[in-house]
């Protein structure tokens, strides 16, 4: 048996033709595979090797504008008409009649309601007749004064007589007097049992249906004046004293203001018709701290509605020398603003900012820009994707792009 140390005796190597056909077929082709595989191997590190560095993203700049800008202040407003005139009749009936279709626009003067009359033709025929009876009663008292009176100044009768027939004359006046006022309330109450508009507005949905018993505690409908409509809203006492030069400085003069007041519906578009102050309540609140204004708008298609809620903006001030950089280049992180500052050698770097109020679609920067800055507005994604892939960047310099001047979008209906 062979020792374990002794050395394996190696096997010669075979030539190529003492190998059989079948073996010489698989050695061709493990050949031909090593062959490619190195081949792909080889080519792929020179691939990766020279791949030239990411074309820089293009973005859209704006360049930091300086200028003078108006300031605004805007405030929770509801809207009021001038006047809302609560519809209650002035008699106790049965509602016979609505003559106004609810919701729609009634005159001064136009008919309403019609209430049952019939209790009150009753009782104005009553008071006719008791008007006749006073006359009666007075033209008999007449005539007592009119025989005794020369038979008094003869002493044929005591003068007592014509005393008691001149108090019988004037108790019989009096009668009539009160006769007739009867009949004039009477002729009220019938009157009364029609109900008119009082003024040229817009009629609120009916609270009472045919049949019903209405009285004077019954509040049938609403009118309310709304063109043109008021907006009245609530100030703070600091904003107040701070703007009160400007806005209310009519109140000395007693006349309204000229102060242009601008209304922003519910749906936040701007009212096309601007309004102005004309009037500031006398004191301020004890219990809010807040004065209440209110603002005069045309409404002549009576789109604005009482009761509706919007807010009104009033210029208070103007802002010398703002920085103005579209919103769209803003980005907010938890309440902390920044925006991405491209270089002379175009390269991109963030930067923290501080904001003020929005002008349109602008934004006042208040710290952190200077003017003629450039600000990226379109592909601020790009700028951090590329800072993500490759943050020695930013310690390099910024990240390189191809920056392009931003075209802002027409707002719908300019020209």
């Amino acid at each position: 048996m062979e020792s374990r140390n002794e050395p394996r005796t190696r096997m010669p190597a075979r030539k190529l033709g003492a190998y059989s056909s079948k073996e010489r077929k698989l050695l061709r082709l493990g050949s031909a595979v090593l062959g490619i595989f190195s081949f792909v191997v080889i080519v792929g590190c020179e691939k990766k090797e020279a791949a030239p560095p990411p074309a820089p993203p293009d973005v859209a700049v704006a360049d930091v504008a300086e200028q003078n800008v108006p300031i605004f202040q805007e405030w929770v407003a509801q809207l009021d008409g001038p006047v809302n005139a609560d519809i209650t009749p002035k008699v106790q009936g049965y509602l016979l009649t609505q003559n106004y279709q609810n919701g729609f626009f009634v005159k001064k003067g136009q008919l309403l309601f019609e209430l049952d009359p019939r209790q009150y033709q009753a009782a104005l025929e009553q008071a006719q007749a008791d008007v006749q009876v006073a006359l009666a009663g007075l033209s008999e008292a007449d005539n007592n004064v009119a025989r005794d009176t020369p038979l008094a100044a003869q002493h044929a009768i005591p003068a007592k007589q014509l005393d008691t027939d001149l108090s019988a004359q004037a108790a019989r006046k009096a009668q009539v007097e009160a006769a007739r006022a009867a009949l004039d309330n009477a002729k009220l109450n019938i009157a009364w049992t029609k109900i008119y508009s009082p003024i040229d507005g817009i009629a609120g949905n009916s609270n009472a249906q045919i049949g019903d018993l209405v009285g004077t505690t019954t509040k049938m409908t609403t009118i309310s004046k709304v063109n043109p409509i008021w907006a009245n809203f609530n100030i703070s006492e600091s904003a107040y004293l701070q703007t009160a030069a400007r806005i209310s400085g009519f109140i000395r003069s007693g006349k309204r203001g000229n102060v242009a007041v601008n209304y922003i519906q519910a749906n936040e578009e701007d009212y096309p018709h601007a309004g102005r102050i004309i009037q500031v309540n006398r004191q301020v609140s004890q219990g809010t701290g807040t004065i209440q204004f209110t603002a005069e708008f045309p409404n002549p298609d009576a789109i604005l509605r009482p009761g509706g809620f919007g807010r009104v903006r009033i210029q208070t001030g103007d802002n010398k020398n703002a920085l103005l950089i579209p919103q769209a280049a803003v980005m907010e992180v938890q309440s902390l603003y920044q925006v991405v500052v491209v270089s002379a050698d175009n390269k991109a770097t963030f930067r923290p900012v501080k904001v003020g109020d929005r002008v349109g679609k602008n934004w006042i920067i208040t710290d952190g820009l200077k003017p003629g800055e450039k600000v990226v507005v379109e592909g601020i994604l790009k700028i951090g994707q590329a800072a993500a892939a490759a943050p020695q960047l930013m310690k390099e310099g910024g990240i390189p792009v191809s920056p392009k001047p931003y075209a802002a979008a027409a707002a719908p209906g300019s020209n």
